[in-house]
């Protein structure tokens, strides 16, 4: 499932946009019958087509986005554990990764935001439904990350692991990517089974995705997660989804 210290990284972006991945439209199945309750039930979801970005946003992309509008430097963004330009951009609350979001849609000419936990999931699975784990089921035994400093910590580099079948990297490991939906543990029991939104309010925001943080560090696909949408904690970053 992960690639040796010195396989070739792919080409990792210098400007403000992220490099994206064309995701086809289609069903897939979320959620699991065999996780937390908020997981169930297992139900057959369609998404339409869209882009999501191959990477979780970086602090070289968000710098970008910084110089361009003066808009504040986030938390921890002068932390050595934090500030490698190639390392996902963290401590930013839901609100900036909207700022962010509206600066790429002018950059682009086409819409961007924050992908639904629906289409998130369907990435993080890259075509493998019913498994845990975008690789398969099972964790890996070790971490040969070339990406990992081990004495600043903090999270990997991006884009040392092995890709999903999208081509996706970094969906289950890394850090928690703030989603567009509000957050409903409950949520899957009503859902409709096209383009699924989230609930039309709450008090919290959905998340997905691991976190270097956690004892456990990789993430399954299913596994869903939530914060205030005002806080700003050092493992939540995000991934953007533009619209076709």
């Amino acid at each position: 499932m992960l690639l040796k210290a010195d396989t070739p990284r792919p080409k990792l972006g210098s400007g403000l946009a992220p490099d994206f991945v064309f995701i086809r439209e289609g069903f897939f199945l979320m959620g699991s019958d065999d996780g937390p309750d908020n997981e169930k039930p297992l139900h057959r979801v369609w998404v339409d087509a869209f882009m999501i970005g191959r990477f979780p946003v970086t602090n070289r992309e968000y710098g970008a986005f910084v110089e361009r509008t003066g808009y504040p430097e986030p938390p921890f963004w002068s932390q050595g554990m934090f500030s490698h330009p190639d390392k996902p951009v963290v401590g930013i609350n839901w609100f900036d990764t909207l700022a962010y979001c509206k600066c790429l849609t002018e950059i682009m000419g086409k819409p961007c935001r924050l992908p639904t936990e629906a289409e998130w999931e369907k990435s993080a699975r890259g075509g493998k439904e019913e498994k845990k784990y975008p690789w398969g089921n099972d964790l890996p035994a070790e971490r040969p990350y070339a990406g990992y400093d081990q004495v600043a910590g903090g999270p990997e580099r991006i884009g040392f692991g092995e890709p999903n079948g999208f081509g996706l990297f970094d969906m289950s490991e890394g850090v928690h990517e703030w989603c567009s939906d509000f957050y409903d543990p409950e949520y899957y029991c009503r859902s409709p089974n096209e383009n699924p939104q989230g609930p039309v309010s709450g008090r919290k925001r959905a998340s997905r995705g691991g976190s270097w943080r956690h004892h456990v560090k990789f993430s399954r696909s299913a596994a869903r997660s939530s914060l205030i949408p005002s806080f700003h904690y050092n493992d939540y970053g995000l991934r953007v989804v533009m619209g076709l």
